[in-house]
């Protein structure tokens, strides 16, 4: 499985800075959306939960939508795509 990895946060937050550093580590390409400067990338964020809220960080990979996941969640679906 090769997914597309999406991370929606804002470039303020800690814990969005955090995925980033999490994912370059693992060498994975993926795509940062900042929800806070960009209206197409929160609109697209809140259109992925049903109470329409900016919950990030959430990151994607393919279908699979994780919403601030622990070290050992993030790994297992890391897994998954490599």
């Amino acid at each position: 499985m090769n997914a597309d990895i999406i991370l929606y946060g804002a470039e303020r937050c800690h814990k969005t800075k955090y995925y980033q550093s999490f994912l370059k580590n693992e060498n994975l390409k993926f795509t940062f959306l900042d929800v806070e400067e960009n209206e197409t990338n929160a609109n697209a964020l809140k259109n992925l939960y049903a109470n329409k809220k900016l919950n990030f960080p959430t990151i994607t990979i393919g279908n699979k939508r994780l919403r601030n996941p622990n070290d050992k969640v993030l790994k297992k679906w890391i897994e998954k795509v490599k």
